[in-house]
């Protein structure tokens, strides 16, 4: 994605992974072949594999500098992680730091990291391992969770195995070095910069928002996995807690945001990943931003 600038405030991509994933109805259970051809003309142009018909699919973190605060949001899946249950995530070794760093960014430089919500892809580089242990990656930064969300996965972890592998070694490790903020779902990280709820895919998951100079911008997580989700809201993924919810978590904020020129940022999102909500006939579409 090329910088974008909201008022004095620039966003970019710090890029982990990405590339076909999976068939639609391998994502959303309640997809039709009906709904895919009627979408796959213009998924074919940037977010679909045409010869496979994989949904494309990005892992990313968003890193925003305003004039005050550098803040990372979401830390893809991390590096040397053990994810026996995700062969293609397991003991990997990715070019995100090097890509933090080619941002002109080092780990000390991060005031803020914010998870949207605590999914093993957006937890990874809260940490790295030093010496055998697990330690937050960025040293200066205050990691902020929303509590609803934190307390939800602590409860959760017997469950199953990749809820406890990655709660273990990426998140429990920060709250135990004491630089976890645990936070209410509207908190405030600086003026013009505060979360919001957005529960569905998980309980406790938010959206951050951001107004800077007269324009908005805001980094949704996975309230959406796929552009095929804007026009077709009602699909909630394989991996949402609560479908029902999540669906209507994310019709309101389509119908919230369409035509208003919002910047939306989602985490998934493949190429420029950053667009606009727009109506189109008696559906939403997404336009990606390609300025």
């Amino acid at each position: 994605m090329k910088t974008k600038t909201i008022g004095d405030v620039t966003i970019d991509t710090i890029w982990e992974s990405g590339g076909p994933y999976q068939v639609p109805e391998n994502v959303y259970p309640d997809v039709t072949p009906e709904i895919v051809e009627r979408h796959r003309p213009w998924m074919i142009e940037s977010c679909m594999e045409e010869a496979t018909g994989f949904l494309i699919f990005a892992f990313q973190s968003y890193l925003i500098r305003t004039p005050r605060h550098t803040i990372l949001v979401d830390c893809c899946v991390g590096e040397d992680k053990e994810r026996p249950h995700r062969p293609n995530w397991h003991q990997k070794k990715w070019p995100w730091m090097a890509n933090l760093l080619a941002a002109g960014i080092t780990p000390e430089d991060i005031d803020f990291v914010m998870c949207t919500h605590l999914h093993v892809d957006h937890v990874g580089w809260n940490t790295q391992l030093k010496d055998g242990r697990w330690v937050p990656t960025f040293p200066n930064a205050r990691y902020i969770f929303a509590a609803s969300e934190y307390e939800y996965w602590k409860g959760a972890i017997a469950e199953q195995d990749w809820i406890r592998d990655a709660f273990n070694d990426s998140v429990l490790p920060v709250v135990e070095a004491g630089r976890a903020d645990l936070v209410a779902s509207d908190h405030e990280i600086e003026t013009g910069l505060w979360l919001e709820p957005a529960p569905g895919h998980t309980p406790g998951a938010v959206v951050l928002n951001l107004e800077a100079g007269g324009d908005k911008a805001i980094f949704t997580g996975d309230m959406m996995h796929h552009a095929l989700q804007v026009p077709e809201p009602q699909l909630s993924t394989i991996f949402c807690s609560d479908p029902v919810q999540s669906a209507k978590t994310r019709t309101e904020f389509l119908q919230k945001n369409a035509d208003t020129g919002n910047l939306i940022l989602p985490a998934h999102f493949p190429g420029e990943s950053a667009g606009r909500i727009v109506s189109r006939g008696d559906c939403c579409m997404f336009e990606f931003d390609k300025s």
